[in-house]
């Protein structure tokens, strides 16, 4: 009889390791998943190494590009914008387990940008192109250091919470999650939003910049703009004084001369509510 009553006990036990390991896997997954699509970005505006890039393919017609192109851009703003509200996430938490909402929400964010790549339009129409060899070649250097910028600074917070790993192993280890402390380093020394300013630099610094290139580039440092006061609303009622300071002394995006100076020496990364 003891074998008998104590068997659904072990059948629940093992549907629950089993959702860990599930978890994980799906989580490492989705990073995979976003990894892939953050390099093919590079080659994407950079024009190089990829099959489909953002001048390549034949031009359709001016309006019905430009309406695509921007419904794509929209698409994924909503998204990742929308997705990283709390109000969203309250709602979302009620579906998706907490182990895997932000995988889930990496997940989203990485097949709108597959699905980008796959149907922008180009628009090939030239706004300005640097034909001197050096020129051309400094701008393609500076636009990589925006995306080493982007990447490096995910670590400067703590790259495996940001995209959704650290709460799967959290789980896998049958550990609760709880949010790092608001803590400042690096490059968060200089300026607010590292990564943005990274993008901004990857999107703008190119040798020849055509319509469909300076559409996209617009489009995105509109919305990075909008997003960061977004999150920095967030972050403000997350973190309340301790951020309202740091808002005071460092800049949002372009570094200033002496800002910075009053900022304590950092301990560990500065929480995001993204």
């Amino acid at each position: 009889m003891s074998k008998v009553v104590s068997l659904p006990v072990r059948v629940r036990k093992d549907k629950f390791v089993m959702s860990k390991i599930l978890a994980t896997i799906y989580a490492a997954v989705t990073y995979l998943l976003f990894l892939g699509a953050f390099l093919y970005s590079i080659g994407f505006v950079g024009n190089y190494l990829v099959q489909k890039s953002i001048d390549s393919g034949k031009e359709g017609d001016f309006v019905t590009s430009i309406i695509i192109d921007a419904f794509l851009l929209g698409l994924f703003a909503v998204q990742h914008s929308l997705m990283a509200r709390p109000f969203f996430k309250r709602w979302w938490l009620r579906i998706v387990p907490p182990a895997i909402e932000r995988s889930t929400y990496v997940l989203f964010a990485s097949l709108l940008l597959i699905l980008l790549f796959w149907q922008w339009q180009p628009l090939t129409g030239i706004i300005w192109s640097v034909t001197w060899q050096p020129g051309s070649l400094i701008l393609q250097v500076i636009s990589l250091i925006g995306w080493l910028i982007v990447l490096t600074s995910t670590f400067m917070i703590n790259h495996f919470d940001l995209f959704g790993l650290r709460q799967a192993y959290l789980y896998l280890k049958g550990e609760p999650y709880h949010h790092l402390p608001f803590t400042i380093r690096y490059l968060y020394h200089f300026v607010r939003h590292p990564i943005m300013l990274g993008f901004i630099i990857a999107f703008w610094a190119t040798p020849q910049m055509t319509v469909g290139h300076l559409l996209f580039a617009l489009a995105t440092t509109i919305y990075i703009l909008v997003g960061i006061q977004l999150e920095e609303r967030d972050m403000l009622v997350f973190h309340r004084e301790e951020y309202s300071q740091y808002r005071q002394k460092v800049s949002m995006l372009v570094p200033l001369p002496g800002k910075s100076q009053s900022i304590t020496p950092p301990s560990v990364g500065k929480t995001t509510t993204r």
